[in-house]
């Protein structure tokens, strides 16, 4: 006997020595947004380094605080006691789960403690109530740059494409006036006077423009490379074409040529300054220069065969350049097209939100459900009549049953949409059992929440309160959130859940809604489908 005795007092002080942390609670009953305060308190000795973690969560409760270590010496050994005030803001059962102190970095785990947060129960016979108020309009003065930079930009755009176009289309008449190299440069040598460029000092760019002009013509009538060649070796290839092609021009058109470039390359390289009469008879020279040239180019008759494969090879010019404007037109369209489209969205974005924008542009597909054609249909025995924005297809859930339950089963039928991981989850399930049994509707509600965990519901809360149909029958409702965990791609999405559990004379009927947290439009299929439910009593 005091064998026993004293091996009992030797695994006591034993258990004693193991067990450093002590845990406590003020409370395990509280209001929401409440304050838990939970204690941890070690004994050490002077020597021993304590460390308390420093968390955001213990478990589903929120740290709000982590007060200061209080140390109390006690027998040369010290008292350390460590605070947390923990608060939770849904109503609840929920357990604070075990913590890990380092003691000399040997980790000692805390107790768990099992807390219930309740809802704020609100006295209406105490407590004076207020109508609700109207709606006040808001202040849509803050808004009208939005409108402003709106108008500006279509403005912008319009401005824009009607530029391009006017451009566009002033190349096009361009080139229908200039049907000739000889119109095209006396054309170009009247718009250059316009410009009254040396009247206004731009004498070097005067003579750019007017060599460039005869420039150009000589490439484009007598076909030799003008625009790249020196004046020398302009001259130079001038005089081989002009006997080549047997034309008939005077040693004093070539000299004026040569005379009105040499004194454009001392204008623009060396900073000549001619006098005004200078510059008036070098352009006169330039365009007789012209003038003569043209008459001198020989007129070329062509055969009926070079005439056919002249027309041929225009004809294909012209087609394309046909099929060049038409794509240039559909490029300039669909950019347009591309442009006002931005704008809009840009302008609804910042109007409406990025969300607005999406749902009804993009699609949302629990908008899409909403805003369908809904279906009123009875599914199982004892019936349960309800509307939904699917048709509910049978689905059998006979075989995730146990084989127990399932001998005390008469007749089950279940009828489903979707799946955990769709945007909208429902299903309806009736059961009738062989023998008339009593139905604890709460452990029914229990059986329900199993069944998600069995399909991957994690971390989830639970709230239950009464629910009651138009025609009176009394049920209970569970709903809440839970965890889904996506394997593939390693996320976790939290869902909103609700449960509807009724029993009847022999029988049980069920409703699950599930969808994902915080969709507006899922909430409004929810409160919906709920609203519509029916049952028929089993004897009817």
């Amino acid at each position: 006997m005091k064998k026993i005795l004293l091996y009992f007092l030797f695994t006591t002080a034993v258990f004693a020595q193991q067990k450093q942390v002590t845990t406590s609670i003020d409370t395990t009953k509280n209001k929401i947004g409440a304050e838990f305060k939970l204690t941890l308190k070690t004994n050490v000795d002077t020597l021993s380094k304590v460390v308390f973690p420093n968390a955001k969560n213990f478990g589903a409760l929120e740290v709000i605080y982590s007060y200061p270590i209080d140390t109390i010496l006690k027998n040369d050994r010290y008292e350390l006691v460590k605070r947390y005030g923990l608060t939770q803001f849904d109503s609840g059962k929920y357990t604070i789960p075990s913590i890990k102190i380092l003691i000399n970095n040997k980790p000692f785990l805390s107790d768990s403690i099992k807390v219930e947060v309740a809802n704020v129960v609100v006295d209406t016979l105490k407590q004076k109530m207020y109508d609700i108020k109207d709606i006040v309009p808001a202040n849509e003065s803050s808004d009208w740059w939005k409108y402003v930079l709106f108008v500006l930009l279509i403005a912008g755009i319009a401005a824009f494409i009607y530029w391009f176009v006017k451009l566009r289309q002033k190349k096009v008449i361009e080139e229908e006036i200039y049907k000739t190299p000889i119109e095209k440069a006396t054309s170009l040598l009247n718009s250059l006077e316009k410009k009254e460029l040396w009247q206004h000092g731009e004498v070097k760019a005067y003579y750019s423009e007017l060599t460039d002009i005869v420039r150009n013509y000589i490439e484009e009538a007598i076909e030799i490379p003008a625009m790249e060649s020196t004046t020398s070796e302009l001259i130079e290839g001038l005089q081989m074409a002009s006997k080549k092609k047997k034309m008939k021009l005077s040693k004093e058109t070539i000299d004026n040529l040569f005379v009105v470039l040499k004194q454009a390359d001392l204008v623009k390289f060396a900073k000549s300054k001619p006098m005004d009469f200078e510059i008036t008879e070098d352009r006169k020279k330039i365009e007789r220069a012209i003038v003569t040239l043209d008459k001198a180019i020989p007129v070329v008759v062509e055969n009926n065969d070079e005439m056919l494969l002249n027309e041929m090879q225009r004809q294909e010019q012209l087609k394309r350049e046909l099929k060049k404007q038409r794509q240039k037109r559909i490029i300039i369209a669909s950019v347009s097209v591309f442009l006002l489209l931005f704008i809009t969205l840009t302008f609804l974005i910042a109007t409406k939100g990025f969300t607005y924008v999406k749902d009804n542009i993009i699609g949302h597909p629990s908008k899409e459900l909403l805003e369908g054609e809904w279906i009123k249909s009875e599914y199982g025995n004892p019936i349960v009549r309800v509307e939904t924005p699917k048709v509910l297809k049978r689905v059998d859930l006979k075989k995730t049953l146990p084989k127990e339950g399932m001998a005390l089963i008469k007749d089950m039928q279940s009828f489903a949409y979707g799946s955990l991981i769709d945007n909208f989850y429902i299903m309806v399930s009736t059961l009738h059992f062989k023998q008339e049994t009593q139905i604890d509707l709460a452990k029914s509600l229990d059986g329900a929440l199993q069944t998600l965990e069995a399909q991957g519901a994690q971390n989830m809360i639970v709230k239950q309160e009464d629910f009651e149909t138009k025609e009176g029958i009394k049920g209970i409702k569970g709903y809440g959130t839970f965890s889904q965990i996506d394997g593939k791609n390693q996320s976790s999405t939290k869902l909103y859940y609700e449960v509807l559990i009724f029993s009847q004379e022999g029988g049980l009927q069920q409703v699950i809604i599930v969808h994902e947290e915080g969709d507006p439009y899922a909430n409004q299929i929810s409160e919906r489908i709920l609203s519509s439910v029916e049952l028929q009593n089993s004897k009817q």
